[in-house]
């Protein structure tokens, strides 16, 4: 199955041949997971006003099952990224570590019994639905019920309010298993 990629330049003009690149090291992908629905990379060319070398920054931005997994690469004291290809490299490498792990959490070679309790903050909530959406601090998006939210506050939370979630892998990937928001239920507080 071919991965469907989508390649951006920023501040550059488009480059034949780096295009080749991504595209190889994104069709190596499925060595690391099958399940991959869609692929964007966005090659950034850096401003001109530094006085040593201008270093590229790359982000590739990988859809799977359960979520997404993304590397930003623009390391300021990488002067290698003053090539481009360099940083197409070096981005993907750190994506295949990102996306192994993702595969691994799915299959369940990570520890389920010992769910993690993350902070984070609501970003969204599906209209019509009793069901909403946490980005934890990691970068995750972690699906919520409105029956895991705790003392029944499903109605009383807001986009952008900031909770702590206990998540577990479910079958589609992070779910909160407990939300309760920032502040209630701790003791003397």
């Amino acid at each position: 199955m071919t991965i469907p990629l989508q390649v951006a330049f920023k501040g550059m003009e488009p480059s034949p041949a780096l295009e080749d690149r991504i595209r190889e090291r994104a069709a190596r992908l499925e060595r690391f997971a099958d399940r991959i629905l869609r692929c964007h990379v966005t090659v950034e060319a850096p401003h001109r006003r530094h006085h040593q070398g201008n270093l590229f920054a790359v982000r590739v931005a990988i859809d799977v099952p359960g979520g997404q997994v993304v590397v930003t690469h623009d390391n300021p004291q990488d002067h290698a990224h003053e090539d481009a290809h360099v940083a197409v490299r070096d981005a993907f490498a750190a994506a295949v570590r990102r996306l192994e792990d993702h595969v691994r959490r799915l299959d369940g070679d990570v520890k389920q019994h010992d769910p993690a309790m993350l902070r984070g903050q609501v970003t969204r909530f599906v209209a019509g639905e009793d069901y909403g959406f946490i980005r934890t601090q990691d970068g995750r998006e972690v699906y919520f019920h409105r029956n895991a939210v705790a003392q029944g506050g499903f109605d009383r939370l807001r986009v952008g309010d900031h909770v702590h979630a206990t998540v577990a892998e479910g079958e589609k990937g992070p779910q909160a298993t407990t939300v309760r928001p920032v502040g209630e239920g701790h003791a003397g507080g």
